[in-house]
């Protein structure tokens, strides 16, 4: 892929493509041959369903991956929902991720937040207009809760990644199987549910952090997805949503729609092609990190 992806969209998209332009080392193309049929041998029994229905066989596997999502996002259960849009790029076998996402409503000031995983640290940062902090998270929790979801964006998006990773597969039945990541010392776990056709259904793991106002607290998250789609020869999904399953119960915080035309699949920084304008006043790299460790709430 040669053509730049950035004139068509705004600011939230030129930070997330400065903070790739800051990665180091710089992600590129990765030599592979395609996927074959034995590639999938021995994967349990849902897993190969899985991956025959994405259809990763063919082609080598995705080495990394810009997306677009829109919908609602809410604080608190019960705080209203707001507004929202979000950038993400993901790349490997150095596990990288970087989101960024803009909440507004009628008559409030934006909020922006930031999260990015990248040599085995996780952070998340927040701001109000651009200007005043309202979270700045990192530590042992972050880096957990940012690998996870790392691994959940792979098995909607691309799921070719997972075969080019320290993966290990586990069966579980029918229709579910398990998938532990292993990255810079760091080991999270999440289970996939899949549908007669090997669609995913849900992902859901026990590896990740909940900001509460008393701290943080460990609790079970969930991303239900529906209404798969095939845009330029690749399944996503119309849907997804994000709930933690708390001890008051469920609390579902964000709602997406995924962008067809904006997902691109093995994309370069460069290709990224931040504009020179692109750090405005406030809005500077995550700070606190090295660029090769730049780091939404866990």
């Amino acid at each position: 892929m040669t053509s730049s992806l950035a004139p068509r969209h705004g600011r939230l998209y030129q930070r997330m493509a400065s903070d790739a332009a800051a990665l180091e080392p710089r992600p590129g193309p990765a030599s592979a041959a395609p996927v074959t049929e034995a590639d999938l041998a021995g994967l349990p029994t849902a897993a190969q369903r899985y991956l025959r229905f994405m259809e990763v066989t063919g082609r080598p596997p995705d080495w990394s991956f810009v997306a677009h999502f829109t919908g609602r996002f809410r604080l608190r259960p019960r705080l209203p929902w707001l507004r929202c849009e979000a950038w993400q790029y993901s790349t490997a076998p150095a596990i990288t991720r970087l989101y960024h996402m803009r909440m507004y409503a009628a008559g409030l000031l934006p909020m922006t937040g930031r999260d990015a995983y990248a040599g085995g640290h996780g952070r998340m940062y927040g701001k109000l207009a651009g200007l005043v902090p309202v979270a700045n998270g990192s530590g042992p929790e972050y880096d957990v809760s940012e690998l996870v979801t790392y691994l959940n964006d792979a098995v909607l998006l691309a799921p070719s990644i997972l075969l080019s990773l320290p993966v290990t597969w586990t069966e579980v039945n029918d229709s579910s199987f398990d998938l532990t990541l292993t990255d810079a010392g760091h080991q999270v776990t999440a289970r996939v549910l899949v549908d007669g056709r090997g669609a995913p259904v849900e992902f859901s793991t026990d590896d990740r952090w909940c900001a509460l106002p008393g701290g943080l607290v460990r609790a079970r998250w969930s991303t239900p997805v529906q209404g798969w789609m095939k845009i330029n020869g690749r399944w996503q999904p119309r849907w997804g949503a994000a709930i933690w399953h708390l001890a008051d119960g469920p609390f579902c915080y964000a709602e997406f729609r995924f962008t067809p035309s904006a997902a691109r699949y093995n994309v370069t920084p460069s290709e990224l092609s931040p504009r020179d304008d692109s750090q405005l006043p406030g809005d500077e790299l995550v700070p606190g990190l090295p660029t090769a460790t730049i780091g939404s709430r866990p």
